[in-house]
């Protein structure tokens, strides 16, 4: 097992819509996408992220708090519903940018598992966000999408600045 480079913003990579999984998923892919998580203190990370433009993502909302969830969600379908609130989200990929997204606050998911085994569920809370934020990503959009121009603006020309 490995940790993997994070792609960072404004890499291309990060604004392309992902393929969706054919063929099983690698166990050692999801293993080291959940390494590279957990050694960047993330809650999620979505393959592009590590440059795997695939319909994959990986999610753990209870690890920090010391009850571990790792989930790995492969070709997921989203349905989002609750009530929408905001809160401000981080991502690996932008680091030290938190941004205020209006996210529903639970999500119905079907996705496969790291076994290609169906699964369906209902997630509310923390897993819900990072569900949403983390499929995002795989439709090429980042944090900075879900805010207006202006204060999309006003985020990434400072980060632009420091890292380019």
């Amino acid at each position: 097992m490995s940790v993997l480079p994070i792609v960072q913003w404004p890499d291309p990579r990060l604004s392309t819509v992902c393929a969706p999984v054919d063929a099983p998923t690698s166990e050692t892919l999801l293993n080291d996408m959940f390494d590279t998580m957990y050694a960047a203190k993330g809650r999620g990370l979505a393959g592009p992220q590590v440059g795997v433009l695939a319909r994959l993502f990986v999610m753990d909302a209870g690890w920090k708090e010391g009850t571990p969830t790792p989930l790995a969600m492969i070709n997921p379908e989203i349905e989002p519903c609750g009530e929408p609130t905001s809160l401000e989200e981080m991502c690996l990929s932008v680091p030290d940018v938190g941004v205020p997204v209006l996210r529903p606050s639970s999500v119905f998911v079907r996705w496969r598992d790291q076994h290609g085994a169906p699964q369906a569920a209902q997630f509310d809370g923390a897993e819900a966000r990072i569900i949403l934020h983390e499929f995002d990503h795989l439709d090429g959009k980042l944090h900075f999408d879900r805010v207006s121009p202006n204060l999309r603006t006003d985020l990434e020309t400072p980060y632009l600045k420091a890292h380019t």
